[in-house]
């Protein structure tokens, strides 16, 4: 599975980005979907978490309200609607899908990343 994130940029606070996760490769292998970041310093983990085939999802408390994960299977794409977002959102987003469950935060659980893609925020 390969996977290639896109839709980052730098926007002021209170605005929206869509990321973008677009999968390809042997996309049934995969029965987790998530976003995770990686800020300055120590700041990392998990954002929110979709698994399949029946999506449920799963966020961060920081960002529960504002961002919405969703999956278009048609298009073997993942999306990270991020809304009224915050200078402390400011961070590389990264896309990630697992063949193996588990706690949908626990970066371990997962095989395939995407490069990342980078959310800028200023207030």
């Amino acid at each position: 599975v390969q996977l290639k994130e896109s839709g980052g940029g730098s926007v002021q606070a209170g605005e929206s980005l869509r990321l973008s996760c677009a999968t390809s490769g042997d996309n049934n292998s995969a029965n987790q979907m998530a976003w995770f970041l990686r800020g300055t310093g120590k700041r990392r983990g998990g954002v929110a978490g979709i698994s399949l085939p029946k999506p449920s999802t799963y966020y961060t408390d920081s960002v529960k309200g504002r961002f919405t994960i969703s999956i278009d299977s048609a298009k073997n794409t993942v999306y990270l609607q991020m809304d009224n977002l915050k200078p402390e959102d400011t961070a590389m987003y990264y896309c990630a899908a697992s063949r193996n469950g588990g706690s949908w935060s626990f970066a371990a659980f997962y095989n395939y990343w995407g490069q990342g893609t980078q959310v800028t925020v200023s207030s």
